[in-house]
């Protein structure tokens, strides 16, 4: 596998790949993903990182913000930037239980700069508010509740601004922040800045399936609708078998998409369980296989969500082993959380 093929792996979507190609024949690179530091770290946090860890290896410099702004702006953590910056030194931890060593800053760092506000204005003047309000789906947010909190449409803003005042070649995340990296590419050429590749990964569906919360991606606010990287395997054993597999359906099926996201991205097959009168144990080699035997009905959606949390649980192995001795970050975050959903902790 080249290097334009490894960075692509897994990705929904690279605005574009020509751009990207043209990239990698540069000698210097900058890459960058922000994350709002509001809770613990799921599956899907885990593919980005995989993919900084991606981009890291092709010798890009990038680096992560920690966007405590944004994170007090969307009101997580009732807005309390002191919890907020502790989740982000959690985050830290999250990337090193990976073995990924980005470099991280701060939104707080970016702002202090008065051109950071400069480039701020000198964008949103070549954009609309609509434009602007339609872009708030990446903060979770829909268009109407603009008028709820005029905060929020600064939002989108910031998040282009991030991307300029860091001097990005490429701006990685999931598909919900398309809006703000598409933002950003329509904006640049006016203010005579690089348009970054825009680098989007899918998203994975709440194991709770669509239509039974709201939303349909996997969401950190609701722990049963989510594994978290360090969750133990008896969790992840647990949470799998209560997850939405119904049998022969592909659509918006968590199990399927975490096999072909996570577990066909760390290994070449996959060995599946299966009792002796239905063929008895099989080995399937690729994730299309996979997509082909379950919509067949040949292989039952307990012997799938079986097998998904054993690869699960090897995979996580390592995030599991170094939160084990470095816990502090951890045990703040996980007490924060439980006193913001009410749960005694």
């Amino acid at each position: 596998m080249n290097e334009l093929e490894t960075l692509t792996r897994g990705c929904a979507e690279i605005v574009t790949k020509k751009e990207l190609k043209e990239l990698l024949n540069r000698r210097e690179r900058r890459a960058y993903i922000g994350y709002e530091p509001s809770g613990l770290a799921h599956l899907g946090f885990f593919l980005t990182a995989k993919k900084v860890k991606d981009l890291i290896a092709a010798n890009f410099k990038v680096t992560v913000l920690l966007a405590d702004w944004h994170a007090q702006i969307n009101d997580k953590f009732g807005g309390d930037i002191e919890k907020i910056r502790v989740c982000g030194e959690y985050l830290k931890d999250v990337f090193y239980s990976m073995d990924a060593h980005p470099d991280f800053v701060y939104a707080n760092d970016l702002v202090d700069d008065r051109e950071y506000w400069a480039t701020l204005i000198r964008g949103a003047k070549h954009t609309t508010l609509a434009r602007i309000k339609r872009a708030l789906t990446i903060m979770g947010r829909k268009s109407n509740e603009a008028s709820i909190d005029y905060s929020k449409t600064i939002y989108p803003m910031m998040q282009v601004t991030d991307i300029f005042m860091l001097g990005v070649d490429l701006a990685l995340a999931g598909m919900d922040q398309r809006r703000a990296h598409m933002l950003a590419r329509e904006i640049a050429p006016s203010l005579g800045l690089k348009k970054p590749v825009a680098m989007h990964l899918p998203l994975i569906p709440s194991l709770e399936g669509a239509g039974r919360m709201e939303g349909i991606k996997m969401s950190k606010s609701k722990p049963q609708s989510a594994i978290f990287i360090h969750d133990s395997e008896e969790s992840i054993k647990e949470k799998m078998k209560r997850a939405y597999c119904p049998v022969g359906i592909l659509e918006e099926n968590p199990v399927l998409a975490i096999c072909k996201t996570i577990i066909f991205w760390s290994f070449d097959s996959m060995v599946i369980e299966r009792e002796q009168r239905y063929g008895g144990d099989i080995e399937v080699k690729s994730y299309d296989e996979l997509e082909s035997l379950f919509a067949g009905r040949e292989i039952h959606p307990l012997d799938l969500k079986n097998a998904t949390a054993e690869y699960l649980g090897e995979i996580l192995k390592p995030c599991r082993e170094y939160f084990e001795k470095h816990n502090d970050n951890l045990r703040v975050v996980e007490k924060l959380v439980s006193e913001r959903e009410g749960r005694v902790t």
